[in-house]
């Protein structure tokens, strides 16, 4: 069937701009709508701040040009004419630069505009934790496209966030970086980055727990040292894991031998078409894996295990997310130098360290954590286990 046809905007009065309307990108359904549209926000904003900065480049570059040809002549270096060119190359430079600067701010306020309009109508999937919208949460009966991860802004305009959304499932893994490579991180006390870290991952899970249908995704915790066992609460006191976290040596090698397999059974049922010759013990749900202060507990055939998972895991629906310093893996050298890059990293802490393929700007990353003191996490991960009772799942 075609799609219903997007929300139609107002006609704007003469001389002022058209007021911006949620869901009135292209889709077959208002979530999909919604999604393009924070993609094509995000796009619009890093061109108009590309355009801006390109502006000012080339008033810098077009400045030095001139008072280089100024000063050229050794004898003309001082004095009234020179005093005049050099005024006269500042003043061009300052209305290059000004002109510049006012069309990025209505770019920005137009950004801003259409920010307040879309951010109140966005789904739980796509909704940051404050947003009223979490507190009419249904348990959806469909996987959604994709999933928030958190926000993005650039410091032009730092109070103008747009949603970092992935499509699910995820192609990559992700590494909750727990350490202090930043200067962000550097400013936090390392027991305060590993706690943040924590409720990251606790967040994220959660999140995903909320926006997978009843039954889709299982969420295992390898917590070797019951390091975070109090931030990860939610979690194990919803019952909705597949298990206890893992603790010990011995529990690390449990886990991942049990998901090793599963991605080989899966593998091998997926080149033979017989998906349905799969054993019954094996849970075809999607699998996400939380690694806890990677690497204790592992020994080399654990990481081996690691390796493989991050690698072969999100083509048969087995995902990792990783809490971890890479400082403390140091001692393996290159050996895990391919599963850092293959994994995306995310930071506890507001940080720049994300960059754009097209344009290559530094994005400020904000991290998706439940605002302090919130209930609302353990009252969407209730609904979700008493779904999965009534539904005997």
């Amino acid at each position: 069937a075609p799609p219903p046809p997007p929300p139609v905007a107002p006609e704007p009065e003469p001389g002022r701009p058209a007021q911006p309307v949620a869901g009135d990108a292209s889709g077959w359904s208002m979530n999909e709508r919604l999604y393009n549209q924070v993609w094509g926000m995000f796009e619009d904003l890093a061109r108009t701040v590309a355009a801006y900065r390109s502006a000012v480049d080339f008033a810098d570059s077009r400045m030095e040009k001139e008072l280089d040809q100024a000063l050229a002549d050794p004898a003309a270096r001082s004095g009234p004419a020179a005093d005049t060119a050099r005024s006269a190359a500042r003043a061009r430079h300052h209305e290059l630069v000004e002109r510049a600067r006012a069309v990025l701010d209505r770019d920005l306020a137009q950004l801003s505009a259409e920010s307040q309009v879309v951010e109140p109508a966005l789904p739980p999937e796509f909704a940051r934790w404050d947003n009223p919208v979490w507190h009419g949460y249904r348990v959806p009966m469909e996987t959604p496209m994709a999933v928030r991860l958190g926000d993005l802004s650039l410091p032009e305009r730092a109070d103008l966030r747009i949603p970092m959304l992935m499509r699910l499932p995820l192609e990559r893994g992700l590494w909750i970086d727990a350490g202090r490579t930043s200067q962000a991180a550097a400013l936090v006390a390392p027991d305060e980055t590993r706690r943040l870290a924590g409720e990251l991952a606790t967040a994220v899970a959660g999140r995903l727990l909320a926006v997978y249908p009843v039954g889709d995704l299982t969420v295992h915790i390898i917590d070797a040292a019951g390091a975070h066992a109090a931030g990860y609460a939610p979690l194990t006191d919803s019952g909705l894991l597949g298990g206890p976290p893992a603790r010990g040596a011995s529990g690390v090698a449990e886990l991942l031998a049990k998901l090793t397999q599963r991605v080989d059974l899966v593998q091998m049922a997926v080149r033979n078409r017989a998906l349905d010759s799969l054993p019954p013990e094996i849970d075809t749900a999607e699998q996400l894996l939380v690694v806890h202060d990677f690497p204790h507990g592992f020994d080399d055939r654990a990481v081996t295990q690691l390796r493989y998972l991050a690698d072969e895991g999100p083509a048969v629906g087995v995902h990792l997310m990783m809490v971890a310093d890479r400082e403390e893996s140091s001692g393996y050298g290159p050996l895990l130098d391919p599963l850092w890059r293959s994994l995306l990293r995310i930071s506890p802490v507001s940080d720049d360290h994300l960059a754009d393929p097209w344009i290559g700007h530094a994005w400020t990353y904000e991290p998706p954590l439940v605002p302090a003191g919130s209930r609302i996490l353990p009252q969407v991960l209730g609904q979700v286990a008493d779904a999965r009772r009534r539904y005997g799942r």
